[in-house]
């Protein structure tokens, strides 16, 4: 009995330690597969990059970071899917992109001299299960060249309508264009946007019109683009304008007061755009003109009276012709006169006369003081020469007739001789006895005297 007891109780001993080894199989397998389940719901970092905006000829860089790197490189790839760096070593031969940083949890590169094919996503990837990647988009700007400004290379008329065109190619985005005419904004009167042949840059276009005056010849028109990729500085064109206008005149005098007998110029002074190249000079009531030829300048050698009068001008260009008259006064004022200078419009033309040619005219009028007495009365320069005149003719006067007294007075007292030889003498019977008997003798020879003048 004993001992089937004891062989009934070995049995179950073994197949008791038989069954915690499999229970304890069965919790480490459990354990495993929640510690598996706990590792796949926990969250992987994932590498973090931003995006980035270049302009074109600059440099970008791009840079990756991961906090578990989980023993694996990081990588950059290019729009192309082509690698660039794997960590630290180099995958594409391509001189513009250097490594900057590379370390198990960093990879930063930079790329020089970016160019507008350059732009796109970039991926930084971390090779691990599963693959982690992030996204880089790289922006490239074009710059948009200086503007060119159309229209201004042939003069316009004043009065006519000025159409400007402005262009500035290989802006990206496209550029905005605004308009100055000196320091007032000008709207315009349209832009237009077109693609560039390489599809990514632009072109624009933009207009503006507005009416010329006489007052906008040489004005400054300018065209300025502005874009981001200029980085708050502006890039502009300036053009001049040509305004043609029409011609004024006037006559200025040469002395400013002219007398008989001094030599006078009068010159016509024409002004306008383009300056008249053709003066005719004419004398009212005369049929005849005077002088016709591109210089403007009326010369009177010698004047006098008989040259007073009126005296036209007419200064002509291609955008017209302008009359310009001066009355002229031959005269000796004792007073200087006043020029008084006035304009007067000119008749509107004919019917007969050209539409495109405007005649206007200027009238410069010389006119004199009043004077009290037709005859003229000398000026103060005069006075002063009359003066010295009367004084040299008095002194002359006066030596001419010393002259003459002087002379009268030689003539008449020439040879003439006071002596006392013959007194006593007349009573004397021979000339021997007139001499011994000579009041006082032959002492008396000392108060001979003879006068000369």
């Amino acid at each position: 009995m004993q001992r089937d007891k004891q062989t009934l109780k070995k049995p179950l001993g073994a197949e008791e330690t038989d069954g915690w080894k499999m229970l304890e199989k069965k919790l480490l397998a459990c354990l495993h597969s929640c510690c598996l389940i706990l590792v796949a719901l926990q969250p992987e970092s994932q590498p973090t990059t931003s995006d980035e905006t270049v302009v074109a000829g600059g440099t970008v860089v791009l840079k990756c970071q991961v906090e578990d790197p989980d023993d694996s490189s990081l990588q950059w790839s290019n729009p192309a899917q082509q690698t660039l760096y794997f960590g630290e070593k180099r995958a594409l031969r391509d001189n513009r992109i250097q490594l900057e940083r590379s370390t198990p949890n960093e990879l930063t590169i930079s790329i020089s001299d970016v160019v507008l094919s350059d732009e796109g996503e970039y991926t930084c990837s971390i090779f691990t299960m599963p693959v982690r990647t992030a996204k880089a988009l790289v922006t490239v700007l074009g710059i948009p060249q200086k503007p060119q400004i159309f229209g201004h290379e042939q003069p316009i008329d004043e009065e006519k309508i000025a159409r400007l065109t402005c262009r500035s190619s290989g802006s990206k985005p496209a550029a905005q264009l605004r308009w100055k005419k000196g320091n007032k904004e000008l709207k315009d009167e349209g832009t237009e946007v077109v693609e560039d042949p390489n599809g990514k840059t632009f072109t624009v276009s933009s207009r503006v019109e507005f009416r010329v005056t006489k007052e906008d010849n040489e004005a400054e028109v300018t065209c300025t683009v502005d874009h981001e990729s200029l980085q708050n500085s502006e890039r502009s064109t300036t053009q001049k304008l040509q305004v043609h206008y029409k011609p004024t005149a006037k006559i200025e005098p040469h002395p400013q007061y002219p007398r008989e007998g001094e030599k006078l110029q009068l010159q016509c002074d024409g002004q306008g755009n383009p300056i008249p190249r053709e003066f005719l000079w004419e004398k009212e009531g005369s049929d005849v003109p005077l002088q016709l030829s591109s210089d403007s300048v009326l010369i009177f050698p010698f004047l006098n009276k008989s040259d007073s009068g009126t005296y036209v001008c007419t200064a002509t260009s291609s955008m017209g012709s302008v009359v310009a008259k001066y009355n002229l006064d031959v005269s000796d004022f004792s007073q200087l006169p006043t020029p008084h200078v006035h304009s007067t419009p000119a008749p509107p033309p004919g019917p007969s006369q050209s539409i495109s040619h405007a005649s206007m005219a200027t009238a410069s009028s010389f006119t004199p003081a009043p004077i009290q007495d037709a005859s003229p009365v000398p000026s103060t320069s005069s006075t002063y020469h009359a003066v010295i005149g009367g004084v040299v003719a008095v002194i002359v006067f006066l030596l001419l007739s010393l002259l003459i007294v002087l002379g009268h007075y030689l003539i008449r007292h020439k040879g003439t001789y006071l002596t006392h030889e013959a007194k006593g003498s007349d009573d004397a019977p021979d000339a021997d006895t007139a001499i011994i008997n000579a009041e006082g003798g032959q002492a008396g020879g000392d108060d001979k005297k003879e006068y000369f003048i």
